[in-house]
């Protein structure tokens, strides 16, 4: 059994319209799912699943949905080549809400262009809550998007940001074309 605490107001997502969600997850997956909406407590029964992998996923899902997602993008963590992220802003900057809102500010961009342009490059998707910012992306392409959402938070110019970005999916597209 896993025990996560996510968002009240996350909560009506994860159940879904008629409980949707919660029915999808428990379907695909077989594992049972109880949540407790006035606590935000959810309890993950895995014991009866024979895949380790399996529990993980749901617990990615469950938590991406709590950090901001929208289930259908939470739901590309079923694929086994998807792994999920969260930076804790308070790790870089500590707990003052101007310094959180000025590197969730950074991540986003002017009119959302910053986000945008990482999650079109990588083709993955970016969640700014409260303060975290949380990533789902494949596997091969996370290493890229934390190292430039890392290189944000620290401070480099977006520019330099979005250079290194491209010339290591460029690089990356070369490995995988070529094998190497």
């Amino acid at each position: 059994m896993k025990y996560l605490r996510i968002p009240m107001e996350r909560v009506a997502i994860l159940i879904g319209h008629n409980g949707e969600t919660k029915n999808e997850i428990e379907e695909r997956t077989g594992v049972k799912i109880e949540i407790d909406s006035k606590l935000g407590e959810v309890i993950i029964d895995d014991h009866k699943i024979e895949n380790p992998l399996i529990a993980i996923k749901v617990d990615n899902i469950v938590r991406a949905i709590g950090r901001g997602f929208s289930p259908q993008n939470a739901y590309r963590l079923f694929d086994d080549d998807s792994d999920f992220f969260i930076f804790d802003l308070h790790d870089y900057v500590g707990k003052k809400p101007a310094h959180i809102r000025r590197l969730k500010s950074r991540i986003i961009g002017r009119e959302g262009k910053t986000k945008r342009v990482l999650e079109e490059l990588t083709d993955s998707r970016i969640s700014i809550y409260g303060h975290t910012i949380s990533v789902i992306s494949d596997i091969f392409k996370m290493n890229i998007l934390k190292k430039s959402i890392d290189m944000l938070i620290t401070g480099s110019k977006h520019a330099t940001v979005y250079r290194f970005v491209e010339s290591q999916i460029k690089e990356l597209r070369m490995q995988q074309k070529y094998g190497l």
